[in-house]
């Protein structure tokens, strides 16, 4: 089996290229910055692509607005199976208060429209994957940045939240898009995925302080400070009013098509670092 990845060598791709080369396939690697030493492709979408061969399947990992146009416009050989990770912020964003995060939401499910036509009118299989927040490889651009802000200060913020959470660890994502590759029933499917609990935002953030692995004085912010800075900054306002919110995942076409169960959120010092 020949397997394009796209977006390698992100927090997903860590993972997931040691079972694809486990399987025995033949990984095909592209990243904009391939690490040294390697036999990866560079190459970006959606029009820096590098010449490609007859495909199995391809895996994109990064941002589906980019996937979905070059797919549409590229001519790939054969029928490969399309496996791509969208957001749940597809759904979440949808009626956000913020412009942005309106159009984000919006061009999310655009993107899964156009690639889903796409593939229907080829005779390509997809699978679409849709995770919560992402951690685990010590790269997220979420709540590994805390955590490193948090140790050089010796403060960890913990902001009210009743809203629930439910991160996701990249290599469960990683099992999730292996047991699609492999299952014929996974195809023309779009899977929900968050971990395997659900917390409170405020008890993320503390657990997220207990695993730091170092000293950090908590630091609770009450919600009138949040409602204070949200109308302060325009630029805060749609991540203090989501601490409210409910961002989860229904895992329960995962578990009952694939057979996958992400793990519950217990993150350990190393979760913040990447692997060496």
């Amino acid at each position: 089996m020949t397997v394009l990845v796209i977006g390698a060598s992100g927090q997903i791709g860590q993972f997931l290229l040691p079972r694809l080369a486990d399987a025995g396939a033949d990984v095909l690697a592209v990243s904009r910055q391939p690490p040294a030493d390697s036999r990866w492709l560079v190459g970006a979408l959606p029009d820096a692509m590098p010449e490609l061969p007859a495909l199995d399947a391809v895996i994109s990992l990064g941002p589906l607005d980019h996937l979905a146009p070059w797919l549409s416009a590229t001519r790939l050989a054969g029928t490969p199976h399309v496996i791509a990770t969208s957001s749940m912020s597809a759904e979440t964003k949808r009626d956000s208060d913020v412009p942005e995060e309106r159009e984000l939401s919006r061009r999310l499910r655009d993107a899964e429209t156009t690639l889903i036509a796409t593939c229907a009118s080829r005779g390509m299989p997809w699978t679409l994957f849709r995770p919560t927040l992402i951690y685990g490889a010590g790269v997220d651009k979420s709540l590994t940045p805390i955590v490193h802000a948090a140790l050089r200060r010796r403060v960890f913020p913990i902001p009210a939240g009743r809203g629930q959470r439910q991160p996701v660890h990249a290599e469960d994502i990683a099992e999730a898009i292996m047991a699609a590759l492999g299952s014929p029933f996974a195809r023309g499917h779009t899977f929900p995925i968050g971990g395997g609990e659900r917390m409170s935002a405020a008890e993320m953030f503390r657990r997220v302080r207990r695993s730091a692995g170092g000293p950090t004085l908590p630091a609770p912010i009450p919600r009138l400070a949040l409602d204070l800075a949200a109308l302060v900054s325009p630029a805060m306002r749609g991540p203090i009013r989501r601490l409210d919110s409910d961002l989860i995942a229904d895992n329960r076409e995962l578990e009952r098509v694939l057979d996958v169960h992400p793990r519950p959120f217990r993150p350990r010092p190393e979760t913040w670092w990447p692997p060496r």
